[in-house]
């Protein structure tokens, strides 16, 4: 929840219009047929689900996905009353919970209903099946049928839907993706109903992949306006909007001599005289220590980060003085320069996905809407 005052001028900035836009634009490339379930989980990607959960409804979205229970919970106890499908592993004794909250769980082993009581509500599920991704979900047929006839003796579980997820929807050889749909239609050819929601496509597969659209599409990290890979990147149907920027501004400057060093570990040496700036935000906020040496936008121009990354600071290198407050660009355009999270993720040799995830409830998350609400931007 967005705070109502803050002193530190450390945030992120989420442009919930982006995110809107986003949805809307896959709204457009997918069939009016296919419905959108909104993926929220780890705080919508470190966006903030709540926030996030309400913009994604008002563009009609019918469905949120989040991965616990708890986050399901926190959904539901703080208004948001559209059905919410628990993705990940709930225990058992999660089923009562469920049940008089209205949220739908993910399911996969017979021996689960072992160990739930009658449930005071009906419980709707869906049924995960494991295709190839090796992490949840049934994995054979006995299996599947087993699951089925299990659910069928209950009068107060429903089978909602069923689903699998891609291990490499977002790379250019299709084979491994190719093999685990085929294996996923084989697999629905057991269920005696039909279930009401059929959803495989993740958000590389809604994008270029329509071949694996039923039912629904779970969209995830491109709502966020990020690319699941570099390849989908080059295939876009459309063009994707970042909704996160990150900012600061200079707290501290000084002119430091030739042969001074700089942070723990003295790592940085002046090797001439150099104007040396201090931004309040530190591996502490989400802004790991492997991030020293990436750059910084001042005054719509790039400064490296020097020295190692403190808990609750960093340093910088300018190229002159500046003034104390003047702003600081971390992630997103400043002038005619852009620092990207896929920047800061090659930095940390990781994924996209990651950044925004890592940074943490001290850095407040501010909420804007762009003036102009636009779904044919042009590629």
């Amino acid at each position: 929840m967005q705070p109502n005052n803050f002193y530190r001028p450390t945030f992120a900035q989420v442009d919930l219009n982006s995110i809107k836009v986003n949805i809307l634009n896959l709204k457009k490339h997918i069939s009016s047929f296919v419905d959108v379930i909104a993926v929220v989980k780890a705080n919508a990607y470190g966006h903030g689900d709540l926030e996030v959960s309400k913009a994604a409804l008002e563009t009609g979205v019918r469905m949120l996905a989040v991965a616990t229970p708890d986050e399901a919970i926190r959904l539901r106890t703080n208004g948001i009353e559209s059905p919410i499908l628990v993705l990940g592993y709930s225990p058992p004794s999660f089923a009562v919970v469920a049940s008089e909250n209205d949220i739908t769980l993910t399911v996969f082993q017979e021996e689960w209903f072992l160990h739930i009581q009658p449930l005071p509500r009906n419980l709707n599920v869906h049924i995960k099946i494991d295709t190839g991704m090796g992490r949840l979900g049934v994995i054979t047929e006995l299996q599947l049928k087993t699951l089925i006839q299990t659910i069928s003796k209950r009068s107060d579980v429903k089978i909602d839907g069923v689903f699998t997820h891609f291990a490499t929807a977002d790379e250019e050889d299709v084979i491994q993706f190719t093999s685990q749909l085929d294996k996923f239609k084989r697999m629905l050819q057991l269920f005696p109903e039909r279930p009401r929601c059929i959803h495989t496509a993740n958000s590389a597969a809604a994008l270029i992949h329509a071949e694996s659209l039923f039912d629904a599409v779970r969209f995830g990290i491109s709502m966020y306006g990020l690319s699941p890979s570099a390849f989908v990147s080059r295939e876009l149907p459309f063009q994707l909007m970042q909704a996160m920027t990150l900012h600061t501004e200079v707290v501290h400057i000084k002119n430091v001599l030739a042969g001074s060093t700089i942070s723990y570990g003295a790592t940085y040496t002046v090797s001439k005289d150099e104007w040396i700036a201090t931004l309040p935000i530190g591996y502490a906020d989400g802004m790991l220590r492997g991030l020293a040496g990436q750059e910084v936008l001042i005054q719509g121009k790039r400064m490296p980060i020097i020295g190692r990354i403190c808990m609750d600071q960093c340093m910088i290198r300018l190229d002159r003085p500046v003034n104390i407050g003047e702003p600081v660009i971390l992630i997103g355009r400043q002038g005619n320069e852009e620092i990207t999270i896929e920047d800061w993720a090659q930095k940390l040799h990781t994924i996209s996905y990651e950044v925004p995830c890592i940074l943490t409830q001290r850095v407040p998350r501010k909420y804007t809407h762009t003036l102009v609400f636009d779904i044919n931007r042009p590629n």
